[in-house]
């Protein structure tokens, strides 16, 4: 028994450092792709607003990827399931959902004033 809960708590571990590192890259990938399309505009000198588009398409990714984060937090949860374990994930869970809620909010009425 005690070697399946190993097992099991491998696989928990596995997939709570898989979300971690997909969420982290999200975030990094659309961070580069911002940082380079507005330097390409910038040298070329494009005169259309380009910096909602860049803001939408960055905005989006770190909200993707803070819900892998919230993926991660919950499977990590599960392996020490101690109150104070759930009180920190409750406020960072919390944090990251009031965080996304508004980037998503802005990402909305950046497009809708397209």
């Amino acid at each position: 028994m005690n070697l399946v809960n190993d097992q099991i708590n491998s696989i928990i571990i596995f997939f709570t450092y898989l979300f971690a590192i997909v969420g982290s890259i999200i975030i990094i990938y659309g961070g580069l792709r911002a940082a380079i399309t507005f330097f390409y505009r910038e040298v070329s000198r494009t005169t259309e607003d380009f910096y909602k588009f860049i803001r939408i398409k960055f905005t989006s990714k770190i909200v993707l990827g803070l819900e892998f984060f919230i993926a991660a937090d919950l499977l990590a949860t599960i392996l020490q399931p101690s109150l104070n374990e759930i009180i920190i994930l409750s406020i960072t869970v919390s944090i990251r959902t009031v965080v996304g809620y508004f980037l998503d909010k802005e990402t909305k009425e950046l497009q809708k004033g397209k």
